[in-house]
């Protein structure tokens, strides 16, 4: 069995936009108290990055939408976008 190549990949996971971001309404009020009155709003997410072993960057990308979909990001409130790196 050949070995695939090592590949990185970054998941990037935000609120739909429809959806509250109480997080985010906390870093606003946050640096509104440290004097950013500029901050308008904020909204919080995480980034998820993955080493995986993989023939090509079409084969790491469809891996990682079904871990996405199956367990990464909660589809019904969340976003999300890969980067294959």
């Amino acid at each position: 069995m050949t070995k695939g190549l090592i590949m990185k990949a970054r998941v990037f996971i935000t609120l739909k936009e429809e959806v509250l971001d109480p997080q985010g309404n906390a870093v606003v009020g946050g640096l509104k108290t440290l004097g950013y009155h500029n901050v308008k709003d904020a909204r919080v997410g995480k980034m998820i990055e993955l080493e995986l072993e993989s023939q090509d960057r079409e084969t790491s990308t469809s891996l990682v939408q079904e871990m996405c979909q199956k367990l990464l990001a909660n589809t019904v409130i969340e976003d999300y976008r890969i980067e294959i790196v």
